[in-house]
């Protein structure tokens, strides 16, 4: 099983890892779309006004274009441990042990807009981009990464797909892949926010803790039924995650 999680916004500072290597990054078919995003990116920070208003930035927020400038220079530190976040907390990925981390870097991707899916122990560093940024000198960020990253997740067997419909839409897993997508809801199916991203961080750092070998949806349920994890399914490949606000 693989799981996609959503970027956040919101990112741990530093780090103590070496600059950005693109090819060392999961999904190594991707790195033509990565190198090209790095490079608008670096290039668009040269003019820090034009940054600013390009990626929406207020005043206060201004500072975050630095962070593009030294994008291929600048530490990193594990991709699971930059975002912080709501989702993020929940995971506390931090606190893991060894052996459940090795777990999140074997099954997880978080799905980052510069970068594309990367795993969750790729170093990456921090950057400010937002899925719907239009960035000069690349194509509109669908067209530039979603069928390179739908290819290249069609190696996958099944998918847990976590993420947000704006990174979907950036790279849709393909029809030849077993997948379920995940919303989560209350008990009237009512649709959550704040919940939606905590409870989504507590199923990932719960499959983390028990690591189990999951490689379909009928054991993605066995194991949710044996944890007290309430799955309703909908439609074919989406399934509700059932919480209490």
């Amino acid at each position: 099983m693989r799981i996609l999680l959503p970027p956040s916004e919101t990112k741990r500072p530093g780090g103590s890892g070496a600059a950005l290597d693109l090819g060392a990054l999961a999904l190594p078919s991707l790195r033509p779309s990565r190198e090209a995003t790095v490079d608008a990116l670096v290039e668009l920070a040269a003019d820090a006004q034009a940054a600013q208003r390009v990626l929406k930035l207020s005043d206060r927020q201004a500072g975050d274009v630095e962070h593009n400038r030294v994008l291929r220079t600048a530490a990193t530190m594990p991709a699971i441990d930059r975002y912080t976040g709501v989702l993020y907390d929940a995971l506390d990925a931090g606190s893991l042990d060894a052996r459940s981390r090795r777990w999140l870097g074997t099954h997880v991707l978080v799905h980052s807009a510069p970068f594309g899916p990367v795993g969750a122990l790729d170093p990456i560093p921090s950057y400010r981009l937002a899925a719907g940024t239009a960035l000069p000198g690349i194509p509109p960020m669908r067209r530039h990464w979603a069928a390179a990253t739908s290819e290249a997740l069609g190696e996958e067997r099944f998918v847990l797909d976590l993420r947000s419909e704006a990174y979907v839409a950036l790279g849709p897993v393909p029809d030849s892949v077993k997948s379920e997508y995940v919303r989560v809801v209350t008990p009237a199916g009512r649709a959550l926010n704040h919940f939606n991203k905590k409870s989504k961080g507590e199923l990932v750092r719960l499959l983390a803790l028990s690591r189990p070998r999951i490689g379909n949806s009928s054991a993605l349920l066995r194991w949710a039924d044996g944890n007290g994890i309430v799955f309703r399914r909908t439609e074919p490949g989406i399934l509700e995650l059932v919480v209490d606000e």
